[in-house]
């Protein structure tokens, strides 16, 4: 439900956002826009169990979010063995949080259900889905989708982080968890009671005249407003005990090949799934 804003918590959540407090309320607020405006990733959680039926709902929200075509072109394995958590914190670079957590949730592109329904109705080739295109589809569908299941779990008290680096080395997450051909791990999403929040705080993101264009796209400002967010950036760096330097993290994710840590092969791994990517 929409409600008057309180102008206190509203500026509160915008100055957290954006590290300042330059935004005028806005005329509608509401505890959806207050729970999105203060997610923040968390990496140490509590041993409690998530319950079924508690899983049951980050599904169903999760199958709410928009799907191109009601195509539904995603799936997603909940794992909570403590065994089989532990192998992937491995393959995902050795990130202990993920063993920690009482539930990972790996969300996957699956054409293979589509492919299934297509040649049982007579195209033996399905070749539909061997384009660009119908891999894109399966990546826009499952990230909105698990956005919708971190959003929930958020709103009933749980913490998540989202894990890229499962696609590290996706064929041997694939082989862990027994994915079939056309089914490819686009990331994982670790779902747990917070312990604490382990020093973690709303992280400042881009102003928003960066990333919001009118009518037709503008870069005209925009590496004075870059310089200006590394500097609120390093600030909140400072405050948490964490090393400064957003724009040279972004140039060493991207200024050469080592910086993909090992994703450089993926069009390679897609392939041997099944994605074609004609």
């Amino acid at each position: 439900m929409t409600v008057s804003p309180s102008p206190v918590a509203a500026e509160t959540s915008y100055r957290s956002r954006y590290g300042s407090a330059s935004f005028t309320p806005p005329a509608a607020w509401n505890a959806v826009l207050a729970q999105q405006l203060s997610h923040r990733s968390v990496r140490a959680f509590r041993p409690d169990p998530v319950p079924d039926d508690t899983l049951a709902a980050l599904v169903a929200a999760a199958q709410s979010a928009p799907t191109s075509g009601n195509l539904q072109l995603w799936s997603v394995v909940a794992v909570q063995d403590d065994g089989r958590r532990a192998r992937l914190a491995e393959l995902a670079g050795e990130q202990g949080f993920i063993a920690e957590a009482p539930l990972f949730l790996v969300w996957l592109a699956d054409l293979a259900r589509a492919r299934q329904i297509t040649t049982e109705l007579g195209s033996a080739t399905a070749e539909g889905a061997d384009f660009v295109e119908a891999a894109l589809l399966a990546f826009v569908d499952v990230a909105l989708a698990a956005q919708n299941a971190s959003l929930a779990a958020e709103s009933l008290g749980l913490g998540t982080v989202f894990v890229g680096a499962i696609r590290n080395r996706p064929l041997e997450v694939a082989a862990e968890l027994q994915l079939p051909p056309n089914v490819f791990p686009v990331f994982g999403l670790t779902v747990g009671r917070p312990s604490g929040f382990d020093g973690t705080a709303v992280k400042p993101r881009l102003p928003q005249q960066v990333v919001l264009h009118h009518e037709t796209y503008s870069a005209a400002s925009q590496t004075a407003d870059l310089h200006r967010y590394e500097e609120t950036l390093n600030s909140f760096y400072a405050e948490v005990g964490l090393p400064a330097g957003w724009i040279s993290r972004v140039a060493g994710r991207f200024g050469s090949v080592a910086g993909l840590r090992g994703r450089e092969h993926l069009r390679e791994a897609l392939r041997t799934s099944g994605f074609q990517l004609r």
